[in-house]
């Protein structure tokens, strides 16, 4: 996995039995790196000649920034109990919506989410799991 960052224990909170769940993180310093390429490379950029079809792209700096989001999960749609003893694994998943408000800033720059009419994700998922060393069989 990558593109991800620790958070304080209670940015989260979960009530699994009745499938809610929140994520809640205020001003996170993160960084702008332009775009994929430079964020894929630490801010390299892409050069034009190794196949890909995209024109070069250049080297951008990142720029410090900070992110605010606020992603709530509700209501069970589906469930689903995975048990996969060759793989070490095993967790109890329910299908669910979310809705996320954010916003990120950056010096001379804010952008945010329509607060009016929160973004919905129509499928999300939040679970239980064991795996390697915490799978009891």
């Amino acid at each position: 996995m990558f593109w991800t960052i620790p958070v304080a224990q209670r940015a989260v909170t979960v009530d699994f039995e009745n499938t809610r769940a929140r994520l809640r993180v205020g001003r996170l310093r993160a960084f702008d790196d332009h775009d994929l390429a430079n964020s894929l490379t630490s801010g390299l950029g892409l050069p034009g000649d190794l196949g890909f079809p995209y024109p070069k792209i250049a080297p951008v700096s990142p720029v410090d920034a900070r992110v605010s989001f606020e992603i709530e999960w509700s209501g069970r749609l589906d469930e689903a109990m995975v048990h996969n003893s060759s793989q070490a694994f095993q967790g109890s998943f329910r299908a669910t919506t979310a809705t996320i408000q954010w916003s990120v800033e950056q010096k001379g720059f804010r952008f945010e989410s329509n607060n009016v009419i929160p973004q919905t994700a129509p499928f999300a998922v939040i679970g239980h799991e064991r795996n390697g060393r915490f799978f009891n069989g």
